[in-house]
């Protein structure tokens, strides 16, 4: 158990700095488009084209980020794999408290003290998921399962690309929220995945479950990349909270067979409802007014790096 939150908890910080790291590159490679009177890095509907995706992502604050998101995802399938899906998703998902706090130096935001207090909220509850939680599940499931798994990602990643760029700028939330079921499919992936224990690699390489991994693994990113392109950096990362917490914890219960300790799941239940509204809440108290006039940035945020950081 102490090695599984060990783990979550570092996926966590891999996580939250790759996400400031990244929107910095995002924001840097929209405000490039912007002074360049570019139009090619919008479409139609508002919202940022491949080609701006694509070069938001070569920015070297975003391949660190991505690095860092590579790094957390390994350690996030191997907290998976050691811990109740309540509670390694949980975890993994307070990287919204370290993108919060890592925004200030990079991002240049100020805090509320309302968002203090919603990410006091979310600390406290990880507490109280963490000393209810008993052993998890055996993760077994019928290769059935596994086929609708890849289905599901499938559809999500796929069908929720088409709407994020039909619905364009105003697309931001629902992008953080798919990018979070896609990472929290992701996860339930991980976790069923045969081949692993004892490692056999046709097995491996034959179960629908590794793809379903790859291909929300990769529509999970790019959705995010998006996110962070036209959205609030907190809320986008807390609208994935929701996405990869949320369902993932469910399943975990319901079909994975993850439980609490003996008389504490009401604590359990209490930890995660709370958990999920306090990640809201840093939203909500966090979300900028968009700033008029700079094309592509989505949120005042694109225009609010420091000096230092605009300079790099």
């Amino acid at each position: 158990m102490i090695i599984g939150l060990l783990t979550a908890v570092a996926a966590s910080a891999c996580y939250g700095t790759g996400s400031v790291l990244q929107a910095v590159g995002s924001r840097k490679s929209a405000r490039r488009e912007a002074a360049a009177s570019s139009t090619t890095g919008v479409t139609q509907h508002g919202g940022p084209s491949l080609s701006s995706t694509a070069k938001a992502a070569v920015t070297w604050e975003f391949m660190v980020g991505t690095v860092l998101d590579f790094i957390g995802f390994g350690l996030g399938a191997l907290a998976a794999r050691l811990l109740p899906l309540f509670l390694s998703q949980t975890v993994i998902s307070a990287n919204l408290v370290i993108t919060a706090v890592l925004s200030i130096k990079l991002l240049g935001i100020r805090l509320s003290r309302a968002e203090w207090s919603s990410i006091a909220v979310v600390c406290s509850a990880l507490v109280l998921l963490a000393t209810a939680a008993g052993p998890e599940g055996s993760g077994h499931t019928p290769i059935a399962a596994h086929w609708w798994l890849l289905v599901a990602s499938v559809v999500l990643m796929g069908g929720g690309t088409l709407i994020v760029r039909l619905l364009g700028g105003r697309a931001a939330i629902l992008a953080g929220l798919l990018s979070g079921l896609g990472f929290g499919a992701l996860g339930v992936g991980v976790r069923v995945l045969n081949g692993v224990d004892p490692f056999h690699l046709p097995s491996l390489l034959g179960d629908p479950a590794l793809y379903a991994i790859l291909v929300a693994g990769i529509g999970g990113m790019y959705l995010h990349t998006v996110a962070l392109q036209i959205g609030s950096v907190n809320g986008a990362t807390a609208a994935l909270v929701v996405g990869e917490t949320v369902i993932p914890g469910i399943l975990g219960v319901l079909w994975l067979g993850d439980a609490s300790r003996p008389g504490f799941a009401w604590v359990a239940v209490l930890g995660f409802v709370v958990a999920v509204a306090g990640a809201v809440a840093v939203a909500w108290f966090g979300e900028p007014e968009p700033e008029p006039g700079v094309p592509g940035a989505g949120t005042a945020e694109a225009g609010a790096l420091p000096t230092e950081v605009a300079a790099r």
